[in-house]
């Protein structure tokens, strides 16, 4: 299976604008977005996406050729869906090993 790590990491927040002040001030992110359902950060070589709800831990994000291919194969393999929501695109994907990824094609 060929894949790509993007360059993207997903958060969850209670209150997304204050934490992302927290990565402003303290790791030097640049607010980018303030969309209230996901506000963007961007930083050198990473950015940073923070949505409101309760902390899932870090997601990252992997890119396949077929989503619905890969979360079939994973689900197989004892991977958990934690959020399916193809209209956002978002499919987050939770491993055996605690890992936590949204697909992408």
């Amino acid at each position: 299976m060929s894949n790509t790590f993007g360059t993207d990491i997903l958060i969850q927040a209670e209150d997304p604008m204050k934490a992302a002040d927290f990565y402003v001030k303290e790791l030097g992110f640049e607010i980018t977005d303030k969309n209230p359902k996901m506000v963007g950060l961007h930083g050198e070589n990473i950015n940073l996406f923070i949505e409101p709800g309760p902390a899932l831990g870090p997601v990252l994000e992997v890119t396949v050729k077929s989503v619905k291919e890969a979360k079939a194969r994973l689900q197989k393999k004892g991977c958990q869906v934690i959020k399916d929501q193809p209209d956002w695109p978002r499919c987050y994907i939770k491993d055996p090993h605690g890992l936590i990824y949204n697909l992408t094609e």
